[in-house]
């Protein structure tokens, strides 16, 4: 009976390693499909050793080396290069009220400074900054005078200058800028 209580113990014990060694098998395999999802043919190709390595490898069917062989490299792409373009600003929204302020070009350069004459307003350079009133918003457009003379086409086109601004080029009027700082800083507001 001793002998017949061993056989037992040592056939569950046979058949409880089995189950670990499959058990085991399919972990390996997870992880060896895991590895091929991550660094496989997606990713890139397998170069010869390393599909040499995989032939070694006793986990992987021959019909896999071959797949992964067969696997071609993709295609690179041609970096086509393009003129680098300046940035676009978009154009405030139009259904926010406009005020036009128009800046006069200074008197001396209302003259011709070849003949003397006075010069005609042939256009406006127009930008457009976001302004406010306490609660409203709206844009500023200011128009600076071109001036050019009739008589002295070659001495070009005069414009006013541009009225000094807290941050050049901004987007925002000066105003507004205080505005939103006096709010900050004085009321204690957040900026949105």
């Amino acid at each position: 009976m001793h002998e017949a209580q061993l056989r037992a113990k040592l056939a569950t014990a046979c058949s409880r390693i089995e189950l670990l060694e499959r058990h085991n098998f399919l972990l390996n395999e997870r992880i060896r499909l895991l590895l091929l999802e991550k660094y496989g043919a997606s990713a890139e190709r397998l170069s010869e050793e390393q599909l040499a390595l995989l032939e070694l490898e006793p986990s992987v069917s021959q019909a896999e080396v071959q797949a992964e062989a067969a696997v071609e490299e993709p295609a690179k792409k041609v970096a086509q290069k393009t003129p680098a373009q300046k940035p676009v600003r978009a154009p405030l929204p139009a259904h926010l009220p406009r005020q036009e302020r128009v800046v006069q070009c200074s008197e001396e350069q209302c003259h011709c400074a070849q003949c003397g004459g006075r010069k005609k307003v042939i256009g406006y350079e127009t930008s457009e900054r976001l302004s406010s009133k306490p609660i409203e918003f709206f844009v500023e457009v200011t128009k600076r005078e071109k001036l050019a003379c009739a008589k002295c086409e070659e001495l070009g086109v005069s414009v006013a200058a541009v009225p000094p601004s807290i941050i050049e080029k901004g987007i925002l009027s000066d105003a507004l800028l205080i505005d939103v700082v006096i709010k900050k800083y004085r009321d204690h507001q957040p900026f949105y």
